[in-house]
């Protein structure tokens, strides 16, 4: 333990013994086959001696330009089952603890700038030139979302995470090659995969309303919390802060009329929901799901039914009976239903 504590002191100023407690525990008793390092680049990593048992970087994953690339090293470092523990500094954490120390006068400018020049020029052609060329790609901001996404994405499996004094500190295993290689969602217009007729898996339209990376979360979110009343994961920290406005007035799923002019979705049907969602979908109804295309506006909608997981499973068990015996008058009929609802009635997504 007092070894420990020293290799730690010595690359990381400032220690707490929470901070302490978590390595140690995550670390183990065998600590001789375990690396522990302070470094952004993956040079370091590609050069630590073998064999190895684990890795431990104590350099902020913000201060890492080729995020992706690192962690993908550390992937190759390792064989399956053993450990990388690192850190970061989330948005939200950065947003309190310089919410702390500014003057609330300079706070809402300093943090709308770095927001702009930290976050969002990274991700826009000719404005990440600069950005990497004034930064070097330190002090990036980074949601909890993107991050854990990221190390997913790469092959890891996320056994813990912990907020300690405002930094994030994770420990993730190996349990594959790298993944990351099937084009994540990062900008504002992405596609998702989700399951349409017959079981054929199409790409859906929406605008986006969680972080980057958040689809290799989703697992992850459903064993830690399980499904809320509305039949989506419940406290989901992989949605962003304009996420709930977006969705409760349909927005984000204006782009699904592209799937409608492809052929893939009609206006009118049940949700196009993920390969993951629908095996928990009872399976007489998934059965009925299987014989028509989605839809852009669910049936609970038309029908007037709360969004509570169970009413929206009924309610498209409903609609599929209906539409087997009369297609076209259901969802004609259905349609100005929806309409009403939405306008005079408020009815509001889920």
């Amino acid at each position: 333990m007092q070894k420990l504590k020293s290799k730690i002191a010595f690359l990381s100023k400032n220690v707490s013994d929470e901070e302490l407690n978590f390595l140690s525990k995550s670390i183990g008793v065998n600590q001789d086959g375990v690396r522990l390092l302070r470094t952004s680049n993956p040079f370091n990593i590609d050069s630590l001696e073998e064999p190895l048992e684990g890795i431990v970087n104590l350099g902020k994953v913000n201060n890492i330009r080729f995020i992706n690339r690192f962690f993908i090293k550390v992937n190759e470092k390792l064989e399956i089952g053993q450990f990388y523990i690192g850190r970061f500094e989330s948005i939200r954490n950065r947003y309190y603890r310089k919410k702390r120390k500014l003057n609330p006068i300079f706070f809402g400018f300093v943090f709308i700038f770095e927001f702009l020049f930290l976050r969002i020029s990274p991700k826009v052609w000719g404005l990440k030139k600069i950005y990497f060329l004034v930064t070097r790609g330190r002090n990036r901001l980074l949601s909890k979302g993107e991050v854990l996404g990221r190390l997913v994405s790469c092959g890891f499996e996320i056994q813990d995470v912990q907020n300690i004094d405002g930094i994030h500190y994770f420990r993730v295993v190996k349990v594959s090659e790298p993944i990351v290689g099937e084009n994540p969602s990062y900008g504002p217009l992405i596609k998702l995969n989700r399951v349409g007729k017959n079981g054929k898996i199409i790409k859906v339209y929406k605008l986006r309303t969680m972080h980057p990376y958040a689809e290799y979360l989703h697992d992850y979110i459903l064993k830690q919390n399980g499904y809320a009343e509305t039949g989506k994961p419940a406290d989901d920290f992989r949605l962003a802060f304009y996420g709930p406005f977006l969705r409760r007035y349909w927005l984000d799923e204006l782009p699904q009329l592209i799937n409608v002019f492809k052929g893939e979705m009609r206006l009118i049907g049940v949700r196009p929901v993920s390969p993951r969602y629908f095996q928990d979908i009872p399976e007489d109804l998934q059965e009925l799901r299987l014989k028509h295309k989605p839809g852009c506006i669910p049936p609970y909608v038309a029908l007037d039914r709360k969004g509570a997981k169970d009413d929206v499973l009924q309610s498209e068990k409903e609609y599929l009976e209906m539409k087997e015996n009369s297609p076209i008058w259901t969802d004609l009929k259905l349609f100005f239903r929806a309409i009403y609802n939405i306008i005079f009635k408020r009815k509001r997504s889920a």
